[in-house]
């Protein structure tokens, strides 16, 4: 399920590699809707890094929820997960260097403002960061003026990309139409 409710979209998944590259995909369309270009590449690679570890760590199953809401000045990505087993964040001097695991939150470290997890009730947890939004997209990201509301024949929506994760993608076929 996937809803998109003012400046908030929430999508629901089975943490599989597959569905991985899905999510950033609705991620990245998301922030581009939201005129949120610049943060693509970073909230991307955030939100990879937590679907990973659910992928890899997470019992009883791989079920998760992401989360991504819109606030004054940052975004902030979240993924709830059904495991209460809280991370344990390695210490990145001590990891290899060519380690190929161990460096997942510290990368979301690294590429965010701030980050955290919290336990979510008796049987699960949420793990989030946030990220600083650039000036131009906080004034794009207003709503319009009350006047521009009051127009005859104005609807004022603010619905985002719809997808559906239970079908495969498919891309559409592009027809020209003679003129």
């Amino acid at each position: 399920m996937i809803s998109h409710p003012s400046r908030h979209c929430t999508v629901e998944l089975q943490a599989l590699p597959s569905r991985i590259g899905q999510v950033r995909r609705i991620l990245s369309a998301q922030l581009r809707y939201w005129h949120l270009d610049p943060l693509i590449d970073r909230a991307a690679l955030g939100v990879t890094e937590l679907l990973t570890n659910v992928h890899q760590h997470a019992q009883p199953d791989k079920t998760c929820t992401v989360e991504i809401e819109l606030l004054l000045d940052r975004l902030m990505v979240s993924v709830r997960d059904r495991d209460p087993r809280l991370p344990v964040v390695e210490d990145i001097e001590a990891v290899a260097p060519l380690a190929t695991c161990g460096r997942g939150l510290a990368m979301v470290a690294a590429v965010s403002e701030s980050w955290g997890v919290r336990p979510d009730g008796e049987s699960g947890k949420v793990v989030w960061f946030t990220l600083p939004t650039p000036a131009s997209a906080r004034a794009a990201a207003r709503p319009p003026r009350r006047a521009a509301l009051d127009k005859p024949g104005h609807v004022f929506t603010d619905l985002g990309p719809r997808v559906d994760l239970r079908r495969p993608e498919r891309t559409p076929a592009r027809s020209a139409v003679a003129g």
